[in-house]
């Protein structure tokens, strides 16, 4: 099993930024939405971050070293979670900052296959190793990490079933699908399905899957395929789900779908905050660093 965990936190935060119907959020946190990075926006207790519960999860499921790619302008995640740019200490974790720069040209980042791109560039070491990737504006369970630890495949992702995630249809409609044989090995990954295409992409379970961006790579093997990784022709982005699908057809049956229903808290818009804000105090209602179980 593997200890490393890599968050990608340096996303422009576009939609959190737009306008929204905001009546149930004050001042404080619209200001928040509007400014920070959607990690760090505080919809926890005592307006703590949501980061401080996705790393409480990570705890829970074994990993030892914490990798957060931030923006340009991330330096408030060293206010959070440590000074340094290496080996801070975060409640037994030892986390490092890699920084997602904006290629000359650009105004926003590069995508997020760029953005792990730059990390490994940073961070070495983790061409030689296997590690988890994740967002840092969605909540994944301790069981879907340590499902991603666990697994021997070199390659995974987690295979959610769509009909279990507690979002609208509307939002759930323009989630890509994954298409996997009967082992669960990923095939391929449809944008913008239509309904003709959901029919034929159902697993052997009769399930629709869907990516939510939760990871495990062999590092070794990847690495080319984040360097070489080509532009995504309408998002005008580097994309990880594009890397693996390189990788996938260099490396056939080496990456694993591991099946899981359950809803994962998003923070994508102002309107999910007040949802998310309810689901940590129903779930974390008192998150004890000391007490990992």
């Amino acid at each position: 099993m593997h200890d490393s965990l890599v968050i990608l936190a340096g996303g422009a935060s576009s939609r959190m930024k737009k306008e929204a119907v905001t009546n149930n959020l004050s001042p404080e946190e619209i200001a928040q939405a509007n400014e920070r990075s959607k990690g760090l926006i505080g919809v926890g207790a005592s307006g703590r971050p949501l980061l401080d519960y996705l790393l409480w999860n990570a705890k829970k499921a074994g990993y030892k070293n914490i990798y957060i790619i931030i923006g340009e302008q991330g330096e408030l995640f060293k206010e959070f979670y440590g000074s340094k740019t290496k080996d801070n200490d975060f409640h037994g974790l030892n986390i490092s900052f890699a920084v997602q720069y904006i290629p000359e040209g650009r105004v926003k980042p590069f995508g997020t296959a760029d953005a792990l791109f730059q990390a490994v560039e940073q961070y070495p070491e983790l061409n030689s190793q296997f590690y988890s990737v994740c967002n840092s504006d969605n909540l994944y369970s301790a069981e879907v990490l340590r499902a991603l630890r666990e697994t021997e495949s070199p390659n995974a992702f987690i295979s959610y079933d769509r009909d279990a995630m507690d979002f609208p249809l509307e939002r759930i409609s323009r989630f890509a699908i994954a298409k996997l044989d009967q082992n669960n090995q990923l095939l391929d990954i449809l944008e913008k399905p239509t309904e003709e295409d959901l029919k034929q992409y159902k697993d052997a379970e009769g399930k629709i899957r869907v990516s939510m961006n939760a990871f495990k790579f062999n590092g070794k093997t990847l690495y080319m395929h984040l360097k070489n990784c080509p532009v995504h022709p309408e998002r005008d982005e580097k994309e990880l789900p594009t890397v693996l699908l390189n990788s996938v057809k260099e490396n056939p049956n080496t990456t694993i779908g591991i099946p899981f229903s359950e809803h994962v808290p998003d923070l994508t818009a102002k309107e999910d905050i007040a949802e998310v804000k309810t689901y940590l105090a129903k779930y974390y209602p008192d998150l004890n660093w000391n007490n990992k179980n």
